[in-house]
């Protein structure tokens, strides 16, 4: 793994590609899916079940607005890492270590109170894209500075 944070400026951002696709193309089709059901019910179903099915949609929607919404964000203070529901901020020294084992979806940050979190950001089904964004991260951990292991 070569370097690469000498030549980056931050903040730098990372965001899964593949999934952001798949959810928003899922979250168009259900929407017109939805609203195509909604308009050629037959006339027995009440303008409530109508409005209903299309909010519906729109509760899909929002759902796979929050599956696509994970990011990772470097910063020269630490990262921002923003999965589904929840976001932390983390200053460099807080992290130990990046690491993605082979079969992992995600990177997972290892922190120095011995807690860990996975960071949606980047994704392993992003391929070659994935694997050069987790260089970039590491790099640029080991440039910010890691924290020190815990002690037992």
């Amino acid at each position: 793994m070569a370097d690469d944070s000498a030549n980056t400026t931050l903040p730098m951002v990372w965001r899964p590609r593949r999934i952001r696709v798949v959810m928003g193309v899922l979250a168009v089709a259900i929407m017109v899916t939805l609203v195509i059901l909604a308009v050629i019910l037959p006339p027995n179903w009440t303008i409530v079940d109508r409005v209903s099915l299309v909010l519906l949609g729109l509760v899909g929607a929002v759902v796979m607005g929050f599956l696509a919404r994970a990011s990772i964000t470097a910063t020269e203070d630490g990262l921002r890492v923003v999965n589904i529901i929840r976001t932390w901020i983390l200053e460099w020294p807080e992290i130990v270590d990046v690491r993605m084992p082979e079969g992992e979806p995600w990177p997972t940050l290892d922190l120095a109170d011995g807690t860990s979190i996975v960071a949606m950001g980047i994704q392993r089904s992003d391929g070659p894209r994935a694997q050069d964004d987790l260089a970039q991260l590491i790099a640029l951990l080991h440039e910010r500075g890691e924290a020190q292991e815990p002690e037992i």
